[in-house]
């Protein structure tokens, strides 16, 4: 899956985010991602829902719950987390040294990006969209 016609982006201004574990890569100019209000605008979050990748977000973006957290491959061209984030990042299931809420990581500069949406959280998922109970069974 990539973003709209990507090729006449410039290579200095591209920003390409790969999802794993299903692969799933997007692409899009750096500056002209619309703000979709899930998280900080150009968080993880925010790119994943202007690109229809389902990342829970129980809290709807704001940094109150831990169902966005993801363990991101390279923090390089990322904000650092701020005291707010690492309080709640406290309580997240499986927190690595690489862990982050994808509302509240923003990208900062044009690049690659991979994140993995933990194994807990994408079995939460089918197709994209949240399993009902009668698909649990």
């Amino acid at each position: 899956m990539s973003g709209a016609n990507t090729t006449n982006i410039p290579p200095e201004k591209l920003v390409r985010v790969t999802f794993e574990p299903e692969g799933k890569t997007v692409e899009f100019e750096y500056g002209t991602l619309p703000y979709d209000h899930h998280g900080k605008p150009m968080s993880f979050l925010d790119v994943a829902e202007n690109f229809g990748i389902f990342l829970d977000h129980a809290c709807g973006g704001v940094c109150a719950c831990t169902t966005c957290h993801l363990w991101i491959k390279d923090q390089t061209g990322i904000t650092e987390a701020d005291d707010d984030e690492l309080d709640r990042l406290d309580m997240a299931a499986d927190q690595q040294l690489n862990s982050r809420l994808g509302c509240q990581a923003v990208i900062t500069k044009p690049g690659n990006y991979v994140v993995e949406i933990p194994k807990w959280n994408r079995n939460y998922t089918s197709e994209g969209k949240p399993l009902t109970m009668a698909e649990n069974k």
